[in-house]
């Protein structure tokens, strides 16, 4: 198994510890970082939507929280049937600690790859 489908498979996991009570909507995340630490998170709602934190944003913060910020890949996973692209809040946060990463989503057994900078191609950025 490619690096990549691993990725996607942990972030498949990382779903089903979703709390997603208003929505329905479970989706998982791993991020992978240079020196091969991988950090998983889920998607958490809150009755107040604007308290809820998405999949992506959880396992990136806990990376950072442990000092690696230094991440490389991130892998999208629900349950949808469709693929999982990032929100535009979870691109600019992606954009922030992986500008030049890669993005997997996938469906059924195909997975895509993209670049951050694809899916977000004017982030805000300290440079700009």
């Amino acid at each position: 198994m490619d690096e990549n489908r691993k990725l996607y498979e942990i972030a498949l996991m990382a779903k089903e510890n979703a709390y997603a009570p208003y929505s329905g909507f479970k989706v998982g995340a791993a991020v992978l970082t240079a020196d091969g630490i991988v950090y998983t998170g889920c998607n958490v709602e809150n009755f107040s939507y604007g308290a809820t934190v998405c999949a992506e944003r959880t396992a990136i913060s806990k990376a950072v929280s442990e000092g690696r910020k230094n991440i490389v890949k991130i892998a999208i996973a629900s349950d949808s049937g469709e693929y999982t692209y990032p929100c535009g809040i979870c691109r600019q946060v992606i954009s922030e600690f992986m500008p030049e990463g890669e993005i997997i989503v996938g469906k059924d057994k195909e997975i895509k790859v993209y670049k951050a900078s694809e899916l977000m191609p004017h982030a805000f950025a300290p440079d700009k």
